[in-house]
């Protein structure tokens, strides 16, 4: 039995386009974005400045956040309520990939400075607790900003970044930045860091549980309204629940063994 090829045929070109003309004419609504509070820099509904610092912390240590381009677009970051808990002289954020000694000379100066450290784990780098700063002025410390790939790339193509000394984290406490994947149990956001690494720096162990406050309020918050608890990639490997496919990248798949067996990366 033959289809009847006249039911079966869409409208000609023409009947289509006289179809469509009058849509052209419909108003077009913006998208406006939510106002957002200009200290914590979340939306107004949600804003998180009653878990902030009534008064920023007073410490002596300046931070330095590197921060990858890509993050300032993400909606979930934690370096605004870092910023937001510290006084705005002790927490400059620079935003880029490269960062030369013309473009950025304050940031040159900082990292010829014999006191100033940048926290980067790795086989060269000394644990935090181990290092004593023995310098007049106060205390600098570098953190980069992004996801392992991109800090490992803002680290390791800026000549820069030699200078300072290298430090890392010696700390066995899980991430409670739990609506995002981390490649290990371990692995700590960049405001988390912050906290570990001026409580050890200040040697105030209030200042940790003050910067997490905002974080965990955020998380709960997160938590109540649909988000889900993300678990490390490490677990998930581990446990036989990490759903994607594997790289076929030949380095990428020997870090996932890496994960796998429980060697640092």
């Amino acid at each position: 039995m033959e289809r009847d090829s006249g039911a079966a045929a869409g409208p000609s070109a023409g009947e289509e386009g006289e179809g469509c003309a009058g849509l052209w004419e419909l108003p077009v609504e913006r998208c406006e974005r939510r106002p957002e509070c200009s200290q914590c820099s979340r939306p107004q509904k949600v804003c998180l400045c009653p878990f902030l610092p009534i008064h920023p912390l007073k410490i002596s240590t300046c931070l330095y956040i590197i921060q990858h381009p890509a993050e300032e677009s993400r909606v979930l970051r934690t370096v605004p309520l870092l910023a937001a808990c510290l006084p705005p002289d002790k927490c400059k954020i620079l935003v880029g990939r490269r960062f030369s000694e013309d473009r950025y000379p304050e940031l040159a100066a900082v990292c010829r400075n014999p006191s100033t450290l940048i926290l980067y784990p790795g086989a060269e780098a000394t644990n935090l607790e181990e290092v004593t700063v023995m310098s007049s002025s106060p205390p600098v410390m570098i953190i980069i900003d992004g996801t392992w790939s991109q800090a490992k790339d803002i680290f390791y193509k800026n000549s820069l970044f030699r200078f300072p000394k290298q430090v890392q984290l010696k700390t066995n406490i899980s991430s409670q930045y739990v609506i995002r994947t981390q490649p290990t149990n371990n692995c700590l956001s960049t405001l988390e860091c912050a906290a570990v690494a001026l409580t050890i720096m200040e040697k105030n162990k209030s200042i940790q549980e003050t910067i997490l406050r905002p974080l965990q309020a955020l998380c709960s918050f997160q938590l109540q309204h649909g988000a889900q608890i993300h678990h490390s990639k490490e677990h998930l490997l581990k446990n036989g629940l990490y759903d994607k496919p594997m790289p076929k990248n030949k380095r990428k798949l020997r870090r996932m063994e890496l994960l796998l067996n429980n060697v640092k990366i």
